[in-house]
């Protein structure tokens, strides 16, 4: 139960990195700053990868059948509080997502505004340009 008990914390201990990761990700994000983006997805894979083979870890420990009445109350009573303080970083990690998903949206949405305005601007320039190739002007005069 040790084990269990020790993962869990390890497993928490990396939510909690991956949220703070997010923040800062966040913040960047909100500020304009997209020049790091790729190396925020690359760390945030990487701790998500270091959580999957926690939770394998956790799953082979679970594979001893043990009885539910030999577990000691308090290891209850910490392996509870471990999964509800999980449950609430994820719940919170889930919302940040869901503002950087935004944040990118809508800076997404910017940039295809900023494309259409500007092939309209180049559309309407192309309408003032004169049959004659500036070129061909040099070679008259």
């Amino acid at each position: 139960m040790r084990e269990i008990t020790d993962l869990l914390q390890e497993k928490n201990y990396c939510l909690e990195k991956f949220y703070r990761l997010n923040e800062c990700g966040l913040e960047n994000l909100s500020e304009g700053n997209y020049d790091y983006l790729n190396s925020f997805y690359a760390s945030r894979d990487g701790l998500l990868d270091i959580i999957k083979k926690i939770d394998e870890m956790i799953e082979r420990s679970n594979e001893i059948p043990l009885d539910v009445q030999e577990i000691d109350a308090e290891v209850k009573k910490i392996i509870l509080s471990a999964l509800d303080y999980k449950t609430d970083l994820v719940n919170r990690i889930l919302e940040q997502d869901l503002k950087i998903i935004s944040v990118i949206e809508a800076a997404k949405s910017n940039i295809i505004k900023e494309l259409s305005q500007v092939k309209v601007t180049r559309k309407a320039l192309g309408s003032y340009k004169s049959g004659k190739s500036r070129n061909n002007l040099d070679e008259e005069v």
